[in-house]
């Protein structure tokens, strides 16, 4: 890996060291694309990313690379699928070291690097030889009182800016602000403070029941958004008071859905669409709407790009800087969904994936005789809370939507159904659209080397998981360990482009 550094530090453009463009780096653990006010969403009120909207690109359709924090981030980090990562492409498991990440990139090209809160995971990054986690250096040394129990004592800002003062005069840096909010737990009725928000007039969404319950989760759910949101607005006042905020490229998002069931770790519009803001400056057009769809997949390669610096050769996907200067782009997003908890027997997936235009989302089930939320009456890659309780208490449409088992096709028109409820698979008037997407999902993996379409695909379950385990749900339930059942006889994982 110090090999490709130094080739790459070779071929830097002389730009990259005139410019020293700032990189700050802010992801949300698990928060959907609606909830912030730039959307026009009133549920929590979000100024720093409507400033960061305002002042650059809001993305009105961008997607995670997988409804999981560590595949998701993962896929950040090195511009690539979850299916071209090995294991890294698998929830809580741990990080080739062959995948190079951008802060390493700009680590080696003298950024100065680092990360406060959740960085890439969980999962176990030093077992493949890596000192720091793929974001950079840990800083984490101030503490605060939080609002609540259930949010983190870590004080992201004050973090921030010791990380900002300990770097050498005009030094660029590159900062990974990661927020453990709004991930679960939350404190129930802690939501109540909003007061600009009535519990009465919560907005529900159509996949989830409307109860008093739910509206104060999704309540809770909103208070914790703009804890994110608040430590956000403190950097860019800090920034602004360096004069240093006009010469840093902000990217503000979300690495998955929001935790409630059918969101997080599925590939509905919950699970995968995420909020996403970038500004430079005066680099981009201010107040520029994109509708395109984009994947945080290709954030490690719009970075590099801007910043007049070489992608390594692991890095595959394309940039985003096109959009970003307000030229036009057509593609497509691909997403996917491995293991999430250990919520099977012998530790199984629940494997699927997706092709995502700007009107329709074809989810492929690839094993639809699992269930999807893992076995019952478990159900454990669904977080829990009050609103998976108000879900599986009685057996009901919302109940169904959340466990049972799906078809091996999903096919949904999005202008129509926007919380993705209507299959359309069996509707004669979706047939060729249906072929057409099936088709072009297929090739794109088949093309990319996903080995569940290259007759490999249990490679994927013969993966450790550092998280715990649960042996209660039976077969293998060995924590760190490789599942040797499904690493078959003479099978190896192709040498991936």
């Amino acid at each position: 890996m110090k090999i490709l550094f130094c080739l790459l530090g070779l071929f830097l453009p002389l730009s990259a060291a005139t410019k020293k463009i700032n990189v700050l780096f802010a992801i949300a653990d698990d928060q959907s694309w609606p909830y912030a006010t730039a959307y026009g969403n009133p549920l929590a009120k979000t100024p720093a990313f409507d400033q960061i909207a305002t002042r650059g690109v809001l993305f009105n359709q961008a997607f995670c690379a997988a409804p999981q924090c560590s595949p998701s981030r993962a896929a950040i980090l090195t511009g690539r699928q979850i299916w071209q990562l090995q294991e890294a492409g698998v929830h809580a498991s741990n990080f080739p070291i062959e995948y190079t990440s951008y802060p390493e990139v700009l680590s080696q090209a003298g950024y100065h690097v680092g990360y406060t809160g959740k960085p890439w995971g969980p999962g176990n990054h030093q077992i493949n030889g890596r000192t720091l986690n793929p974001a950079g250096e840990k800083w984490n040394q101030h503490s605060l009182t939080p609002p609540t129990k259930n949010i983190s004592k870590v004080d992201y800002t004050e973090n921030f800016k010791s990380f900002y003062n300990a770097k050498a005069k005009d030094q660029p840096f590159c900062f990974w602000y990661g927020a453990t909010e709004p991930h679960r737990d939350y404190s129930f009725g802690s939501g109540n403070s909003l007061n600009h928000q009535d519990p009465n007039q919560v907005n529900v969404p159509a996949f989830l029941p409307d109860t008093a319950i739910v509206r104060q989760d999704l309540l809770d759910f909103a208070f914790e958004i703009e804890w994110f949101d608040k430590h956000l607005s403190q950097m860019l006042g800090f920034l602004e008071s360096r004069g240093e905020l006009d010469n840093t490229l902000v990217i503000v998002t979300a690495d998955n859905g929001m935790p409630f069931p059918r969101a997080k770790a599925n590939l509905y519009e919950h699970g995968t669409h995420v909020p996403l803001a970038m500004s430079l400056g005066s680099q981009f057009k201010s107040g520029l709407r994109v509708n395109t769809p984009v994947s945080l997949a290709q954030i490690a390669p719009t970075i590099l790009e801007l910043l007049s610096i070489g992608k390594p050769k692991t890095m595959l996907t394309n940039s985003l800087r096109p959009l970003l200067m307000g030229e036009a782009m057509a593609q497509n997003v691909f997403t996917g969904r491995e293991r999430h908890t250990h919520a099977r027997f012998d530790n199984l997936a629940y494997p699927c994936r997706a092709i995502r235009t700007e009107r329709y989302l074809l989810i492929h089930n690839i094993k639809p005789e699992r269930w999807p939320a893992g076995a019952p009456p478990f159900s454990h890659d669904i977080d829990p809370s009050p609103s998976k309780d108000e879900v599986l208490k009685k057996e009901d449409e919302w109940f169904d939507l959340a466990v049972s088992k799906r078809s091996e096709f999903e096919l949904f028109d999005l202008k129509k159904d926007p919380f993705a409820m209507k299959n359309l698979t069996q509707n004669p008037e979706y047939e060729s659209l249906f072929n057409q997407l099936k088709q072009t999902l297929h090739q794109q993996l088949k093309q990319d080397g996903d080995p569940r379409f290259n007759d490999f695909g249990d490679i994927f379950e013969s993966y450790p998981r550092y998280s715990p385990m649960r042996p209660e749900l039976g077969g293998f339930a060995e924590k760190s360990q490789y599942n040797s059942k499904y690493l078959q006889k003479g099978q190896i994982l192709p040498k991936l482009k």
